[in-house]
């Protein structure tokens, strides 16, 4: 069974450069790229208008950007090294902290928030996973060592019990965060680790990079109960759908796919550029229908929504 999404609104020229990372909040988008600003388009309003511009965030830019599940909280990460932490007052965003750990390049790179912004879970080019607590101004209360490869993906479980990372060398960790222990060491991906992402009820962990295939594996277990192969280039994110019947992946071939998890199968595909995919995510549901929104090396945003049935 396919299912069939029109593009509804493309951001032409979003950024002058290629635009890494979105965040999504119930009524905002917030793109990063390789400038020094973070922008926030309405997604409550049909033409997605422009609502607020962060200037000179990361004089370097931003590679990643993550929002926290209650779009409360906002965490921004430059090629300068430094990370700051955004938050939402009377719908405008405005800088709460930074978070300092050394802030060498490539010493925090992929980030993920916790479902309510306290707490910031990053991985390091030396693939440490480190965890700070944004109440208690930023302090680090977790650091969980790998095998030394390259962080390059990470996620917090919804109910966050569990931090998963990618790595460069195709390792994929689960850790539990009660325990502050290694839950699991996940087979599978031999070739780097792109995208790592939960499902909603923390139940299945997405992983994908340049084997092409996402791989799902039950949290518990850790075991992999399914490959999902209909990509031809290397995917660089995933995003779960609100109820986890949904994943959406994006890829380095500029095509957004998106694949029913109990059929096991890609249900609809979409190429609005042959240039890369850096991100790609859902949009808050209004009404029946489901959205989503990609961007990239094209520079643009384009949101897409799923086509009403006759």
């Amino acid at each position: 069974m396919s299912k069939q999404y029109l593009t509804t609104h493309t951001i032409d020229h979003a950024h002058p450069t290629d635009i890494f990372s979105l965040g999504t909040t119930p009524t905002q988008i917030l793109s990063a790229s390789g400038s020094s600003s973070i922008r926030i388009h309405l997604t409550n309003d049909p033409d997605f208008p422009l609502f607020q511009t962060l200037e000179n965030v990361h004089k370097l830019g931003c590679h990643h950007l993550a929002t926290s599940r209650n779009g409360q909280v906002a965490a921004s990460v430059g090629f300068g090294g430094e990370v700051k932490i955004w938050e939402i007052q009377d719908s405008q965003w405005s800088e709460s902290r930074k978070i300092v750990d050394g802030n060498k390049p490539g010493e925090i790179w992929a980030v993920t928030l916790s479902e309510d912004g306290q707490y910031l879970a990053a991985a390091s080019f030396d693939g440490r996973i480190n965890v700070w607590d944004n109440l208690a101004n930023g302090v680090k209360i977790r650091e969980f060592e790998t095998k030394g490869s390259f962080g390059m993906s990470i996620d917090l479980s919804a109910d966050g019990r569990f931090t998963a990372s990618g790595h460069e060398n195709g390792g994929i960790y689960i850790f539990n965060n009660d325990t502050g222990r290694l839950f699991h060491s996940l087979p599978g991906l031999v070739k780097p680790v792109r995208a790592v992402a939960f499902s909603p009820g923390g139940k299945l962990l997405a992983a994908a990079g340049d084997s092409k295939v996402i791989a799902l594996y039950d949290v518990s277990s850790g075991e992999q109960v399914a490959n999902l192969t209909d990509h031809g280039a290397w995917v660089f994110s995933l995003d779960w759908n609100d109820t986890g019947e949904y994943l959406l992946s994006g890829a380095f071939d500029g095509k957004a796919k998106v694949w029913s998890i109990d059929q096991r199968t890609c249900v609809a595909t979409h190429t609005e550029t042959e240039r890369t995919l850096w991100s790609v995510k859902w949009l808050p549901k209004t009404g029946r229908n489901e959205g989503f929104a990609t961007a990239g090396a094209n520079r643009s945003i384009s949101f897409y929504r799923e086509a009403t049935g006759g």
